[in-house]
């Protein structure tokens, strides 16, 4: 009788292993939830105080016009001079998609067209392999290009996600936000990617 109540134990675990295995099969599939193609923004979405922009004090020695990015504060700063910066919320990489480093905008876009990178498609491959620019459009209102990378600061069509780390490696603001931002910057700006704060 052990033995009987055993194994139908067995049968129940193992019938539970079977059920569960399709459910995170399903779920290592679903969309990223910071990339999706289509979806119009919602306009109605407020956000947090502390991601919208706004004039603070910053000390750097870094010159006027150079923009810093601070990933563990979510925030992007443009250096304005006698220590005050335009501190601005932004979506950041998602865990395993951070990076630091020193790059210049090489590009700038209004109403960017959306080529992901063949590495984006390998990990995601329900992704359009090319969306024009538009609302729905994942890049937004304007895309300023990092250097050689394939990484850039733009807009978004979902600004729930400011304030997060849902992207691959992008750095994304609300439109009327990078919006601003391009219309203060030129190409060749220098840009410092850094995971935490200058001390």
């Amino acid at each position: 009788m052990t033995k009987f109540r055993h194994l139908i134990w067995m049968v129940i675990a193992a019938s539970g292993l079977v059920l569960s295995a399709p459910q995170s099969q399903a779920q290592t599939r679903q969309p990223d939830v910071g990339d999706q193609p289509g979806l119009l923004p919602d306009e109605s979405v407020e956000l947090d105080p502390q991601f919208r922009k706004t004039a603070v004090l910053y000390r750097t020695s870094e010159a006027p016009g150079t923009i810093i990015v601070v990933t563990a504060e979510r925030h992007l700063y443009l250096v304005q001079g006698n220590g005050r910066a335009l501190r601005y919320g932004i979506g950041v990489g998602r865990e395993g998609f951070t990076w630091q480093g020193l790059v210049n905008i090489t590009r700038k876009a209004e109403w960017p067209d959306w080529t992901p990178p063949p590495e984006m498609i390998a990990r995601q491959p329900y992704l359009p392999r090319f969306m024009a620019g538009g609302a729905g459009n994942p890049l937004g209102a304007r895309a300023m290009y990092l250097g050689t990378t394939v990484y850039r600061i733009h807009g978004t069509n979902r600004p729930d996600t400011i304030g997060t780390a849902v992207s691959s490696g992008c750095f994304r603001l609300v439109n009327a936000d990078v919006a601003d931002l391009y219309e203060r910057v030129p190409v060749g700006t220098k840009v410092i990617i850094r995971q935490k704060p200058e001390l």
